[in-house]
């Protein structure tokens, strides 16, 4: 029989698809991966993707055996070389079988891809911003993964070190538990409101979250400015952004901070866990997806939320505004009856962020790696 293994560059729709569909099969047996959106996947792999304005890519399969046995996105991002003066390769949308080969082929190909461009340094898992998923998981095998985040197998960190990968960064993701009383922090609010001139904005309807969604990612790009790898958005990711997230969120599991000019400081994004709903219906909403995933949308039915984005502009950042943010959520969530939030994963080295979650003792949960290697 044939091993012969064969790495290619995704053309046309079909292998697109083959390339989007491959997690499917190799997790179909494990309860903790949870799929990206397919709608999102296409998105993000697509001609259309903003970022390709400030990007280069090239998506490659895995064959052995006749068979798809891996994938992986060989990216390089000009911006982020720019602003970290680096030549850096990424590689992100890793997966493959449990064949060291296979996946040395892979990774080989997305650097010798990248090599042919001038780089010198191959490093991932990243996307081509810091809104794709990003960092291998190395800790928490035994968790379920929130569906915005990658989960793979134990041998992938096994093989990217045997390889000659060393970390670069980590990102610690956590979980807090929330009783029905506040945290006694939480009775100076006031004095943070009246002292620094802050408050709770509540948007009470969809055109007033667009508004403070394209302000939260603004923030976000100043917050997240001297952070690893990080790039700004650009206009045009932003409202990409904007219309694709913001209609699906719940009010009440999203704050707004604003300054007394109405100016948005601070923000942060959580919605209900919805993995095991994304997991049954394979990432894919329609025609029959929504099934699976519309009752884990009712916190009658869900006691678990997610943090997916959370931003302080730099001059809020020892001006409580975090302190106001999580008032406002722990009293909804009491209202909800939401008992624990996954936080978002956040590098360990951001003692700031890190940090805002003091008054909750917060949890170990997950811990994922970007890794590095010169070429």
């Amino acid at each position: 029989m044939s091993t012969e293994i064969c790495i290619v560059p995704v053309e046309g729709k079909k292998m697109l698809k083959a390339f989007i569909d491959f997690p499917i099969g190799l997790y179909k047996d494990c309860d903790k991966w949870v799929p990206a959106f397919e709608d999102d996947e296409y998105k993000s792999l697509g001609d259309d993707n903003p970022s390709l304005s400030f990007c280069e890519r090239e998506l490659f399969l895995a064959y052995k055996d006749g068979k798809v046995a891996g994938r992986v996105a060989a990216i390089i991002n000009r911006k982020a070389n720019e602003k970290w003066k680096e030549n850096a390769v990424r590689f992100g949308w890793f997966d493959v079988i449990e064949d060291y080969e296979v996946a040395k082929a892979l990774i080989d190909k997305a650097v010798a891809w990248g090599k042919e461009r001038g780089c010198t340094k191959v490093k991932g898992p990243l996307g081509f911003t810091d809104m794709d998923r990003e960092g291998l998981l190395v800790e928490g095998f035994e968790n379920e993964s929130p569906f915005t985040v990658i989960y793979n197998y134990p041998y992938y960190p096994e093989f990217l070190e045997r390889m000659g990968f060393v970390k670069d960064a980590d990102w610690t993701q956590r979980y807090i538990e929330f009783s029905d009383e506040l945290p006694p922090m939480m009775q100076l609010a006031s004095t943070v409101e009246n002292r620094f001139g802050v408050h709770i904005y509540r948007a009470g309807n969809i055109r007033q979250m667009a508004r403070r969604g394209r302000e939260m990612f603004h923030v976000l790009n100043d917050a997240f400015a001297p952070l690893y790898e990080y790039t700004k958005l650009s206009e045009e990711q932003i409202d990409g952004y904007v219309k694709q997230y913001v209609p699906v969120l719940n009010k009440d599991m999203v704050a707004f901070v604003v300054n007394d000019e109405d100016r948005l400081v601070a923000f942060t994004v959580t919605m209900p866990h919805i993995s095991q709903g994304v997991r049954k219906a394979k990432g894919r909403i329609f025609p029959f997806g929504w099934i699976h995933i519309l009752p884990q949308l009712s916190p009658k039915r869900n006691h678990v939320a997610e943090g997916l984005l959370i931003g302080v502009l730099p001059e809020y950042q020892a001006k409580g505004a975090a302190l106001l943010m999580f008032k406002y959520l722990h009293e909804n969530y009491i209202h909800l009856g939401i008992k624990r939030l996954l936080l978002n994963p956040q590098l360990e080295e951001n003692h700031k962020v890190q940090s805002l979650f003091g008054p909750y003792d917060p949890k170990p949960y997950q811990r994922r790696r970007s890794y590095v290697k010169e070429i």
